[in-house]
C-alpha cells in the first residue's frame, strides 16, 4: 500500500508542479511576484515529486510530510488569490486550470498526509512480541521473580560463577 501512496503522491506533486510550470511559461512569469513564485513551485514540487520516488524507506515519512505542508501552501495560496488577493494578484475560478489545481492539490494534501503518517507509523513502529517470548530485565521469565546471578532463563544446567 505504501508503494501506491508513494506513486500517487508523487504524480499529484509532478502534476501540481508541471500546472504551476505551464502557467508560469504560458503567461504568469510576466506578473510581478507571483510569477516568480509559481516558477520556484513549479521547480520545488518537480524535485518533490522526485524525492518521494527515490527517498529510503527510512526517510519518506519527512519528505512525504515537507512535501504535503509544501503542497498544503501552495493551495492556501490559491484559495488567498481566489478570495482576497495575493501580492496584488486575483485569480477567478474560470481562469485556466484553477478548477483542476483545486482538485490536485486537495488530493495532493490528502495523500501526501496519509503517505507520511503510514511512513512514520511504520518507521517508528516497535517489533511485535510473538506468544509471550519475551523477558523483563532482571525477572525470571516464568515466574516473575528476580533472576539469580548466571540465571539466563535457559532450560538445563546453571552455572553460578564464584
Amino acid at each position: 500500500m505504501t508503494a501506491v501512496l508513494r506513486v500517487t503522491s508523487a504524480g499529484l506533486t509532478g502534476a501540481m508542479a508541471g500546472i504551476h510550470l505551464y502557467l508560469w511559461a504560458t503567461g504568469y512569469q510576466d506578473l510581478a511576484t507571483v510569477g516568480a513564485l509559481f516558477l520556484l513551485n513549479g521547480i520545488v514540487g518537480a524535485v518533490l515529486a522526485v524525492a518521494l520516488l527515490v527517498t529510503p524507506v527510512r526517510w519518506l515519512g519527512p519528505v512525504a510530510a515537507v512535501t504535503a505542508l509544501f503542497t498544503a501552501g501552495t493551495l492556501g495560496a490559491l484559495f488567498l488569490s481566489l478570495t482576497t488577493g495575493l501580492f496584488g494578484f486575483d485569480e477567478s475560478l474560470d481562469a485556466e486550470l484553477v478548477r483542476p489545481t483545486l482538485g490536485v492539490e486537495t488530493a495532493g494534501v490528502i495523500v501526501l498526509t496519509t503517505l507520511a503518517v503510514a511512513a512514520l507509523s511504520h518507521r517508528y513502529h516497535l517489533p511485535h512480541l510473538h506468544h509471550g517470548h519475551h523477558r523483563q530485565r532482571g525477572r525470571h521469565e516464568d515466574h516473575g521473580r528476580p533472576a539469580r546471578p548466571g540465571d539466563d532463563g535457559a532450560q538445563g544446567s546453571r552455572h553460578l560463577r564464584r
